[in-house]
């Protein structure tokens, strides 16, 4: 259920309200919004539960939730969420953002050299993979923790946030303290344990759909690391997996309209896993854009032929210019013109 509180309630009697849902048995979760300020009751909500808690003082009204997901949605949370990062990048509300980089970090060299490429071209958010989950154990799993260092030196010499994935719980501290925002992929989006433990930290958390999940099962993901209290959620739509063989998956656009009119939450899409073939990535990234997406992860590479991790769908640094000033061309018609660039001014420039 969600308590809409009165414009003029008191902070002691939002804790009040707090401290009857936990007598019932509820997990109370303010939100805090524009206009007004709600408390969402997680949990069995019976309906003497919502009696009681509309007699309390302070309260306005008291609505049913029809949605199984409570936080994500927008019946809790009208208004778009802002995910604010540091170099003034702002994730949300209407103005796009491009995060670019390597699937994986393999060398400095490859990582300065797309790091340079993508700044340049107006990247917001640099991306690189530390942690690789690959189908083979034989496949290059990535670099570990010493990525993670290069990933944040990288970052803060070419003045931008950094994004990279969590894979497992034992990584959860080394990948909060080195990245700005910690990615949930694909294979572990039900993965409900570490989905809880990347909510604990508080850093802002992109979570991709799962190969065959559902909207309705990717929401409720989000869910487990929005009942920890922490409000930083994207969600990323990279493709899934259908009977169609000629792309690596099928980008679900639909997904990308159908979220931004359930969820609160930004939505993103990755052009790059969706296609699997980098010559598709650019007219897809625009589709993308037209369905309302909030930002592009696009995977940047300065020599794909040799690159140890999808190389096929990865851009050079030149081709990732083409395709941002199309994308902000696009944009700009369609009257939602892509965020500022990173405040801060890339080393050497």
């Amino acid at each position: 259920m969600i308590v809409v509180m009165k414009p003029d309630h008191s902070p002691e009697q939002a804790e009040a309200v707090m401290t009857r849902l936990g007598e019932f048995g509820l997990k109370g979760q303010p939100v805090f919004g524009v206009t007004r300020t709600v408390i969402a009751g997680l949990g069995q909500v019976l309906q003497d539960h919502r009696d009681d808690i509309s007699m309390m003082p302070g309260v306005d009204e008291v609505i049913r939730v029809s949605k199984p997901y409570k936080l994500s949605g927008r019946e809790v949370h009208p208004n778009d969420t802002v995910i604010e990062l540091s170099h003034g990048v702002k994730i949300g509300g209407g103005h796009p953002v491009f995060m670019a980089g390597p699937c994986a970090i393999e060398t400095e060299e490859q990582l300065w050299a797309s790091a340079s490429g993508v700044r340049a071209a107006g990247a917001h958010v640099l991306r690189g993979g530390a942690f690789k989950p690959r189908s083979s154990p034989y496949s290059f799993q990535g670099l570990g923790v010493p990525g993670l260092k290069l990933l944040r030196q990288a970052g803060d010499e070419f003045g931008m946030p950094v994004i990279t994935e969590l894979l497992s719980v034992r990584d959860v501290d080394a990948v909060a303290q080195y990245s700005d925002i910690l990615q949930i992929g694909a294979r572990n989006m039900q993965n409900f344990v570490l989905l809880g433990e990347a909510g604990k930290t508080g850093k802002p958390v992109l979570l991709k759909r799962g190969m065959a999940g559902t909207i309705e099962e990717w929401l409720l993901a989000s869910e487990y690391i929005l009942s920890e209290g922490n409000p930083n959620v994207m969600l990323c739509e990279r493709g899934i997996r259908t009977f169609e063989p000629a792309t690596r998956n099928t980008l679900d656009l639909n997904a990308v309209a159908l979220l931004r009119r359930l969820s609160h939450l930004p939505v993103i899409a990755d052009p790059s896993h969706g296609t699997g073939k980098w010559y598709l990535v650019k007219p897809m990234s625009l589709a993308s854009l037209a369905a309302g997406a909030d930002g592009l992860e696009i995977e940047v590479h300065p020599n794909p032929d040799h690159a140890l991790s999808d190389g096929a769908q990865s851009l050079t640094p030149g081709n990732f210019a083409e395709l941002a000033n199309e994308c902000r061309a696009l944009a700009s018609a369609l009257g939602r013109p892509f965020a500022e660039p990173p405040v801060a001014v890339p080393v050497g420039s």
